[in-house]
C-alpha cells in the first residue's frame, strides 16, 4: 500500500478518539470550525465497512454536526466524503458561512470574494471541543 496521510498523520487537531474513529479539527482561517471525522483504519469506500460499523461512523458525523450548529452557528453545513486524492473513509463536516469565500459553491470550488481570514480563537476551539467530546462521550 502507498503512503496515507490519514494513516500516517493526525489529520488536524485531535478533538476526540477511540478505537474505531477520530475527530480532527482542521486549521484553516477559512473555514473556523471545520472537523473531520477519521476512521483509523484504512478504509477505501464506506461500502466496505458492515452496516454496524457505517452506523457507527454516520452516528459520529452527526453527533460533530450537531456541536459545530451548536458552537459556531454556520448558516449551512456541508457534509462531505470524497476521498479522490486520499483514499481513506473520512468526512469533512464544515460550518458555511454567507460571507465564506466560495459560498454558495462547495469550498473546492470557485471562490466567489476575496477571503478575509477569520481564525478561530482559542475559548471557541476549546467550546468546540467540549461540545464533541460532550456528545461522544
Amino acid at each position: 500500500m502507498a503512503a496515507c496521510e490519514l494513516c500516517d498523520t493526525p489529520g488536524g487537531a485531535l478533538i476526540w478518539q477511540d478505537g474505531f474513529c477520530r475527530v480532527v479539527r482542521v486549521e484553516d482561517e477559512d473555514y473556523p470550525g471545520f472537523c473531520r471525522v477519521i476512521l483509523t483504519e484504512h478504509t477505501k469506500e464506506m461500502s466496505d465497512l458492515s452496516a454496524q460499523q457505517r452506523e457507527r461512523l454516520m452516528a459520529v458525523v452527526f453527533a460533530v454536526e450537531e456541536a459545530v450548529r451548536e458552537v459556531m452557528a454556520p448558516d449551512k453545513i456541508n457534509l462531505a466524503s470524497l476521498g479522490n486524492v486520499t483514499p481513506h473513509v473520512h468526512w469533512h463536516v464544515i460550518p458555511r458561512y454567507k460571507r465564506d469565500r466560495h459560498f454558495p459553491n462547495p469550498i473546492w470550488g470557485k471562490s466567489q470574494r476575496e477571503s478575509l481570514p477569520h481564525p478561530i480563537d482559542n475559548a471557541t476551539a476549546q467550546q468546540l471541543k467540549a461540545a464533541i467530546q460532550q456528545r461522544l462521550g
